[in-house]
């Protein structure tokens, strides 16, 4: 019969725990560097130091900046111009102030008593507090916002208008803090473009809407392909440019996402008249000639419904 095998051990052996144990370098290991933020944390860290710095400006008492960092000549085209005085009648001033628009989507869209809606990057709240004026008191309007000074703004704007239909989320748009089929508007006001992830962004706007229920976004867009040099310069993402999409792109992204019903109306066009003073010197930089970019471009509206 066979003997049991045993085994014994005639030296102790430390485990390899130490520097120096088992080849190691007597040198303790550095720390692994943190990693490089990606583009899409860059661009999200970019707008959110732009449009914190807009919410210190309107709530100081001034006015924020075009939304598309443009000449003087653009406040035609983007921001508080795009109220009608009847409308904006009443409004806080301090929202006013905050508007970065390109377009009022709440007068390009139907809005009826009792219904809910959601503003994507509600800013200062301008869009939130005519929307609520629109559903009435058994309605209710939820303006999100991932920038805390954003949110204290339009808090702010929010108490002294006294609106009480109207709630300020915390969140990004591509993760709406609702639940699904909750809303009956999802509306944006040139925001959209300043995600990296767009795709993300209208998967979401889909899911909380309703059956039949309505996406109404201002935003600018480009009516012909944008030069590359464009997209990748980081500040023209914040400046809401260099995220833009082309027409029939953000068309083909609407019906991707499950919606239909599409339609994307061209509202203006922005030329030489919109560029800042700095324009020359960044295209000059950029290696591009004024005519590539001249009307290219423009803001839209984009409205589609969920089935």
């Amino acid at each position: 019969m066979a003997s049991p095998i045993t085994t014994e051990t005639t030296a102790t052996q430390e485990p390899c725990c130490s520097p120096t144990c088992c080849g190691g370098s007597a040198a303790a290991a550095e720390p692994a560097p943190p990693p490089s933020p990606s583009r899409e944390e860059r661009i999200e860290h970019a707008v959110r130091r732009r449009y914190a710095d807009a919410a210190r400006a309107a709530a100081a008492g001034r006015e924020a900046s075009c939304g598309c960092g443009c000449s003087d000549e653009a406040s035609a085209v983007f921001g508080r111009t795009l109220y009608g005085e009847g409308e904006a009648g009443g409004a806080p001033e301090g929202a006013l102030r905050a508007s970065l628009g390109c377009a009022n989507p709440t007068a390009l869209v139907d809005l009826a008593p009792g219904q809910v809606a959601l503003d994507l990057g509600s800013g200062g709240g301008i869009d939130v507090f005519l929307a609520a004026r629109r559903v009435g008191p058994t309605g209710k309007v939820y303006g999100l916002d991932m920038t805390d000074e954003m949110l204290d703004l339009a808090r702010a704007n929010q108490a002294e208008a006294g609106i009480t239909n109207a709630e300020f989320l915390k969140g990004r748009m591509e993760d709406v803090p609702l639940p699904g089929a909750s809303v009956d508007v999802v509306m944006s006001n040139c925001v959209v473009n300043l995600s990296p992830d767009k795709d993300r962004v209208l998967r979401e706007a889909h899911r909380v809407l309703r059956p039949g229920g309505r996406f109404a976004v201002a935003d600018v867009v480009t009516v012909r392909p944008m030069p590359p040099a464009l997209a990748e310069r980081l500040e023209l993402w914040s400046e809401c440019l260099g995220g833009a999409l082309e027409v029939d792109d953000y068309r083909a992204r609407l019906a991707a996402a499950g919606f239909t019903g599409i339609d994307v109306e061209i509202l203006h066009t922005y030329g030489r008249e919109q560029a800042g003073a700095d324009a020359p010197r960044l295209l000059a930089e950029l290696g591009l000639e004024p005519t590539e970019v001249e009307h290219l471009f423009a803001s839209a509206l984009g409205r589609a419904t969920k089935p």
